[in-house]
Order: structure tokens, then C-alpha cells, then sequence
């Protein structure tokens, strides 16, 4: 009974020493909330006009919404660098083929100093081609904003589906 009663107590200052010695760890947000709300609403707001524009193929918008030296990962399409590119392939495996829906709330949009923006959210696509899915894929996406002169135009797509 002794050996029984000594283990317990040794059993029980480890777990004391190991949670005294062991620093606490970052809680993590469950809820993000913006550092800017302009900065946040400009980002959004472009997301808007980019996504506005690639439903309805109105691609002179779309490209005025890219900087010349874009670069677009594509899970499984690749990399593209080419601006011009990137547009001729839109216009041929897009316009009026894929609509973008957002995940509303998911969005979240991180300054970069000096440079402009960092913006994460999720969406899922629509093929307009092919009965409407119940239960849509959601990928995720990372934009890079820069803010040329007071413009802001993407630099980096990660799209991931």
C-alpha cells in the first residue's frame, strides 16, 4: 500500500513540476477581427470588383485588377506568370462557363508595411455548364495586394481547391 501511495505522489508532482515548467501557450482567436477596418474594406472591396468582373467576363476590369508581374498558383493548373496569359485563359475556360461564390465572413485581410496586403478567404466555384452541386467543394485562396501609386492590384494568387 506504501509503494501504491508513493507512485501516486510521484505521478502527481510530475504533472506539477511539468505544468509549472512548461510555459502556457498562445490562446489562438476564434474570431478574427480586422487591425484596419479601411484597410479591410478597400481589400474587400476590390475582392468585389475582381469577382464581379471574372462572373460577367468583363476582362478589362479583370486585367486592370492584375500588376504586370502577377504570378498565379493554381493547385492544379500550375503557375502562370504571364499576365496576358492569364486573361486569354479566363476568356477561354471561364467567361460564361464558372461563376465565383464567396463564403461570406471567411475573408480576413493582414497589412504588409510598405507595401499593401495580404488577404485570405474561402470560395467555391460554380461550372454553369453542369447541374448545381448540393454540397459545393470550398477551396481556399491567398491574394497579395499591392498598392501601386493608390491602386491596388494583385501580385500573387494562391488558389487552392
Amino acid at each position: 500500500m506504501k509503494k501504491e501511495i508513493a507512485a501516486i505522489g510521484i505521478i502527481v508532482l510530475s504533472i506539477v513540476f511539468f505544468e509549472c515548467s512548461n510555459p502556457k501557450q498562445p490562446e489562438i482567436k476564434a474570431v478574427y477581427t480586422p487591425d484596419s477596418k479601411e484597410l479591410y474594406n478597400s481589400i474587400v472591396h476590390m475582392d468585389s470588383v475582381l469577382f464581379g468582373a471574372y462572373n460577367i467576363c468583363d476582362l478589362p476590369t479583370m486585367a486592370d485588377c492584375f500588376s504586370e508581374d502577377i504570378e498565379f498558383y493554381h493547385d492544379k493548373g500550375g503557375l502562370m506568370t504571364n499576365k496576358d496569359s492569364i486573361m486569354a485563359a479566363t476568356k477561354k475556360n471561364i467567361c460564361g462557363k464558372v461563376t465565383r461564390v464567396l463564403i461570406q465572413g471567411s475573408i480576413e485581410v493582414y497589412a504588409i508595411a510598405g507595401y499593401g496586403a495580404i488577404e485570405m478567404g474561402q470560395h467555391y466555384f460554380i461550372n454553369n455548364q453542369e447541374p448545381k452541386p448540393e454540397h459545393p467543394s470550398i477551396g481556399k485562396f491567398v491574394h497579395t495586394w499591392k498598392n501601386e501609386g493608390g491602386k491596388w492590384r494583385l501580385t500573387r494568387v494562391i488558389s487552392l481547391h
